[in-house]
């Protein structure tokens, strides 16, 4: 099954968030970035991925577009494992992170997309997932920097069916804001998309204490000091999550080793795709750490997260931001519905994105790249 051709898109789509957004992870976020991957084949079969895009997207769809597209051209998409093998190795050179792994993210999920239409079988049935008609999903929110704003937003999501919340919160009025309008049954949990020092961090675990969260994530800059994490994890007194910036596998069996982590956090579209999804499965079982997958997107990657979630980690929590979209290629697959997200049951990743809405939330005409 030869690959004939490569299309890349990158899309900008207006949301809502109920307030204005406060810079995160370099991004004063008012429009979800997305980058698309498709790989067309000789016998008809399209797959469809996602690179990490945020902030990140013009580097991404860059070394898609330059480097990894031109070369997959006549290339077996059956091939998933070899493909990964020979283009990590060829691009080695630009990093273990980054716009290159990104875009070999993109190429993963379209592969085994593909790879899952063919076989007609869902992606988690390939993963060796059980039937799951649903999972539940937490309520994850942007910044707003704002308590009152955090508090509208927590009773908002309440209203709409979610159990649980997330927030990108660092500071303390914020976090109490949301156990205060939550209650004391929903867990909250909070991701500071690492801005301390380790001592900042210890400092920060005991003031948020008091508002009992579920998990502290990503406290520590940078994110790679597992040695530093593990101490914020024995003298912060909160369970710790990380793994949405790790480099790899390498990483996570590092931040494992160091005893830093309760809770890993790949994500589908920075670490590799579904096949870097299995492997660190697999060794987190290895070490007793939960996996809970990451997953802050509406792409390719939201569908792709969602079945390695109902595959790998079943009894997890499916991550969902709380915002709006102005619309979406993947129409009502994205929504919660009484904080439930439906599971696909077609091939592949079970739906792909309606062209009309994905063309016309284009920031520039797609990109062609035919053998």
């Amino acid at each position: 099954m030869k690959i004939t051709a490569v299309e890349t898109y990158w899309t900008r789509i207006p949301f809502d968030m109920g307030g204005k957004p406060a810079v995160m992870g370099g991004l004063n976020w008012q429009t979800m970035n997305s980058i698309w991957l498709r790989i067309m084949t000789d016998q008809g079969l399209d797959g469809w991925g996602e690179a990490f895009g945020h902030a990140a997207a013009a580097t991404t769809i860059a070394a898609l577009d330059t480097q990894l597209a031109p070369a997959l051209l006549g290339q077996d998409a059956r091939d998933i494992a070899g493909l990964r093998l020979r283009f990590g190795k060829a691009f080695h050179g630009f990093g273990r992170n980054g716009p290159h792994v990104f875009a070999l993210s993109a190429l993963d999920i379209a592969l085994w997309d593909i790879a899952g239409k063919a076989a007609g079988l869902p992606l988690w049935r390939l993963l060796g997932g059980t039937p799951v008609a649903s999972m539940t999903s937490y309520a994850s929110l942007l910044r707003y920097g704002d308590a009152r704003l955090v508090a509208a937003a927590c009773e908002r999501a309440l209203a709409q069916g979610y159990r649980d919340v997330k927030l990108h919160e660092i500071t303390v009025p914020e976090v109490a804001a949301a156990r205060a309008a939550l209650g004391p049954q929903a867990k909250l949990m909070v991701d500071t998309n690492c801005p301390w020092t380790v001592w900042q961090a210890i400092d920060m675990a005991h003031l948020m204490e008091p508002s009992d969260l579920t998990w502290f994530e990503e406290p520590v800059w940078p994110p790679g000091d597992y040695e530093g994490l593990a101490r914020v994890r024995l003298e912060g007194g909160l369970p710790i999550a990380a793994g949405e910036n790790a480099a790899g596998l390498h990483d996570f069996r590092a931040a494992f080793e160091a005893g830093a982590v309760d809770v890993a956090q790949p994500s589908v579209i920075k670490i590799g795709g579904p096949s870097a999804m299995v492997e660190i499965a697999a060794l987190a079982k290895a070490f007793g750490v939960r996996v809970v997958p990451h997953n802050a997107y509406f792409g390719a990657g939201f569908l792709a997260s969602l079945h390695c979630n109902a595959a790998l980690a079943p009894d997890a929590p499916f991550e969902r931001l709380f915002i709006d979209l102005e619309a979406s290629p993947y129409h009502e697959v994205v929504v919660a519905k009484d904080g439930q997200i439906t599971v696909p049951d077609g091939p592949g990743l079970g739906r792909d994105p309606d062209m009309d809405v994905l063309q016309r939330y284009l920031v520039a005409k797609p990109t062609v790249h035919k053998g």
